[in-house]
């Protein structure tokens, strides 16, 4: 049976419940995290989209800068199918820290492809500076890179940042009594 204010029974209980009956078990805030961490897994994978494209289209016989737009790829996409497992169904104690990691490692990958693009923007950046050749493509990264990083970072603060009610203490609380309290 799945509890209200356990996002991990909703997950497991999946594949006994219909889907209307999944999404009325929702609450708010796990409709949040689930829809972040979908659309970030989606948004992360077209950093890795446009990467490839451009490697094919322009990069492809630039030497290091190349193997970086593959890499790229071949990084988001590994990341953005993680990000679509539910881990939470295979292990209820391991799998929320595995897609934790996962959305970490998608916005350190998009935030370090943000970082040099603009570096080579403005200087070389191992022996190369982005001419501009497709300012379309160089669009599109940003605004999905962008995107990456605020959706899965919505995502972690959504799922695994306690809220505070009456009844629960703070997660950090000082324990000594000398503290003055303003």
């Amino acid at each position: 049976m799945c509890h209200r204010g356990d996002p991990g029974a909703v997950l497991t209980g999946i594949g006994h419940m219909h889907a209307t009956s999944i999404i009325g078990a929702l609450s708010p805030r796990q409709w949040l995290w689930l829809t972040a961490r979908c659309l970030g897994a989606l948004s992360l994978f077209a950093v890795g989209a446009v990467h490839l494209q451009q490697y094919d289209d322009l990069y492809s016989a630039i030497p290091t800068i190349g193997t970086l737009f593959v890499l790229n790829f071949v990084g988001a996409t590994v990341l953005s199918i993680g990000l679509l497992v539910p881990f939470e169904r295979l292990s209820s104690r391991w799998g929320p820290l595995v897609v934790a990691a996962l959305a970490l490692g998608g916005i350190a990958l998009a935030a370090v492809s943000y970082v040099f693009l603009l570096i080579a923007e403005r200087r070389p950046l191992f022996g190369f500076m982005e001419p501009g050749y497709n300012p379309g493509a160089i669009r599109f990264s940003q605004v999905s890179e962008i995107a990456t990083v605020a959706l899965l970072g919505t995502y972690l603060v959504a799922r695994h940042v306690p809220t505070r009610s009456p009844g629960r203490r703070p997660a950090i609380e000082s324990t000594s009594r000398r503290e003055v309290r303003t």
